[in-house]
């Protein structure tokens, strides 16, 4: 028997993932870690301990639990959130934190520079997005202008996953649909980096080397071998972003299928037969050559609920936030909630935008601030399902994964606002076994289509009339319109 091996480095954990060559879990590892928050608007991970560090955790105790020969494992396969920027000396040692990706918007100033510089329409013939908080070119920038010691120490510029995939084999890598987002440093006509658009970011050759996921980065070095008791020799991909192995994960692979990530962001990806290009979106090659990627994201979701917890409800747990929600009506009786608490990534692309709860009264439970919690997350969703219905791409199937399938009231309320249906796989264990069929597939161990017998479909959740939400959307769309300079002026401030 053999198997593969894949973890994914989350925003707030770490999971891990051993699988047969069926595709039967054999073991899971978890462990937690926190985002750190230094200042409004910045969001980083210590990359040694937090990306590393966890790596070698979950990898160790998979390895415990299952009591697999590390050499029965056929290659590895990782992920992790992205895109992040983080620059790193000669000897691959991390300068700085890891500064995570759209939630952190410290580079808001050099984005608004570069496009005024480049020229909306140029930034998008060339790199297939506008520049956005997402972008990690406005974020390198930053870095050479505010911290130009770093910046000069700085032999290479990694994000998340080709950081652990150096630390594996000690090459520098990076996928393609990852570097895409590092507008407007990669042209996605020619599948490569220029310096074109902005020759005053960083010199082409800091950057890590292009590869496809499925491509190989190396293999485990004797060093990596000590730390997480893998074999040395093992086969390491070039791996990706979390959410597009948590969406092979669920079995998005044609054209017009959707992923819905329920987790610290929602985050959708639908695959295309041909690039969908529009600045409210954004776009990158798929994991696979002559394959689309369309996306989109949310700022705070899952971490949204974190914090309704941790300021307003520590007696309580998530179950019990739910029941709470539950037992409150759909529409939370008329409280709207704006879940922009770290800005707001698509469709709206304002990192100036602010939460809020609008409505309230003396009958209002905490649960019916919970339920507005939730039901503003799946209006901001909804607000992108009609972003793509407005292009034309409407997705033909939507599979829904991530910690969130969970919350049946999350679930449900983004069905009924978005008129959308959503299919939940049998497994939700989401990026981590999307990469160990990633390293499946590199390996000759199964074929593409495979993914849909590894996870056969468990439920569909069906969208439902509701006056209430009827009601209160475009009131949703209308509060952030009506409030928007209000939020920048408080954000000047």
């Amino acid at each position: 028997m053999s198997y593969t091996l894949g973890v994914d480095i989350g925003t707030f954990e770490t999971k891990g993932v051993l699988v047969d060559a069926g595709g039967a879990i054999v073991a899971t590892a978890t462990r937690p870690h926190k985002m750190l928050v230094p200042r409004p608007g910045w969001a980083e991970h210590r990359a040694e301990e937090d990306w590393w560090g966890d790596f070698v955790f979950v990898t160790k105790a998979l390895l415990a639990q299952s009591g697999v020969d590390p050499k029965a494992i056929a290659a590895v396969a990782a992920s992790a959130i992205g895109p992040c920027m983080l620059p790193v000396d000669a000897d691959g040692a991390p300068l700085m934190n890891g500064v995570l990706y759209g939630v952190d918007t410290r580079a808001a100033a050099e984005i608004d520079e570069l496009t005024a510089r480049i020229g909306e329409d140029r930034i998008m013939q060339v790199c297939g997005n506008a520049l956005t908080s997402q972008s990690v070119g406005p974020k390198i920038l930053w870095l050479r202008r505010n911290h130009p010691e770093v910046f000069a120490k700085a032999a290479k510029i990694l994000t998340s996953t080709s950081y652990v995939t150096w630390k594996l084999t000690g090459d520098y890598v990076i996928d393609h649909y990852t570097a895409a987002n590092f507008s407007p440093l990669y042209d996605v006509n020619t599948l490569a980096w220029t310096d074109a658009l902005a020759g005053d970011i960083v010199d082409l050759e800091r950057l890590p080397r292009l590869a496809w996921s499925t491509e190989f980065a190396g293999s485990v070095t004797a060093a990596a071998a000590a730390e997480t008791g893998l074999a040395v020799g093992t086969p390491v991909t070039v791996g990706t972003i979390d959410a597009a192995a948590e969406a092979v994960s669920v079995g998005v692979q044609n054209p017009g299928e959707m992923m819905m990530m329920y987790g610290s962001t929602i985050f959708i990806i639908q695959v295309t037969s041909d690039p969908v290009r529009d600045a409210r979106l954004w776009y990158a090659p798929w994991l696979f050559p002559g394959m689309h990627a369309s996306m989109a994201g949310l700022a705070t979701s899952g971490t949204l609920t974190h914090w309704f917890r941790d300021q307003l409800a520590r007696d309580a747990d998530f179950a019990g936030l739910a029941a709470e929600a539950e037992a409150s009506p759909k529409g939370a009786k008329g409280l709207i909630c704006l879940p922009y608490f770290s800005g707001e990534r698509t469709p709206i692309h304002d990192p100036l935008a602010k939460g809020a709860f609008f409505g309230l009264n003396l009958t209002h439970t905490r649960g019916d601030m919970f339920r507005a919690a939730i039901e503003g997350v799946a209006a901001g969703t909804a607000h992108v399902l009609e972003t793509y219905a407005e292009l034309g791409a409407s997705p033909a199937r939507v599979l829904a994964v991530g910690g969130g399938v969970k919350n049946a009231v999350w679930m449900q309320a983004t069905s009924d606002i978005s008129g959308t249906g959503q299919i939940v796989c049998e497994k939700t264990v989401g990026a981590s076994y999307g990469d160990a069929f990633l390293a499946a597939v590199a390996v000759g161990r199964a074929m593409g289509g495979e993914i849909t017998e590894w996870n056969p479909v468990a439920r569909v959740v069906t969208p439902e009339a509701v006056p209430a939400y009827a009601r209160q959307y475009p009131l949703f769309k209308r509060l952030y319109a009506q409030t928007r300079d209000i939020a920048h002026e408080l954000g000047a401030g």
